[in-house]
């Protein structure tokens, strides 16, 4: 179990996950199915997990948290945020896929209405929301960080 002290082994897997699943996002085909878009929206909601547990975790570290204190605070919640609504997007995406293939499907006519936003620009938004937290764990900016 990493220290809860030193939350840069944390930040440094969170930015790992949070960089291949956005790859992952990446290379998706176009004909993604339900239970990998379903898997990939654990993922993200997995990240969010970890980084609101070490939010609960150096936020019970101070009872008077000084602004020196607040600053990782906040840019964990951040992270937390960007994953959560990542999984959000995601949701949306999955959402958005399942009706437009039962609206194909109850079709009696070649013409099909399919509703928007598209379920690839959902799954893009998400890809660029977990790309932004690789750059919000930089273990330079902690205190606690090897590289200071």
């Amino acid at each position: 179990m990493p220290d809860s002290t030193n939350p840069v082994p944390v930040l440094a897997r969170i930015a790992s996950d949070a960089s291949c699943l956005h790859h992952a996002l990446r290379a998706l085909p176009a004909e993604r199915d339900a239970s990998t878009l379903a898997a990939h929206i654990t993922d993200a909601q997995d990240l969010a997990d970890t980084a609101l547990r070490l939010f609960l975790t150096r936020s019970r570290q101070t009872s008077r948290p000084s602004p020196t204190d607040l600053l990782p605070l906040h840019r964990v919640a951040q992270i937390a945020k960007a994953a959560q609504d990542a999984a959000a997007e995601l949701t949306a995406a999955l959402a958005r896929a399942v009706e437009n293939q039962r609206r194909q499907a109850a079709a009696t006519s070649r013409r099909v209405v399919l509703i928007g936003p598209t379920p690839q620009q959902f799954i893009e938004s998400a890809a660029d929301l977990l790309d932004r937290i690789p750059a919000l764990c930089d273990a330079r900016e902690w205190p606690e960080s090897p590289c200071h």
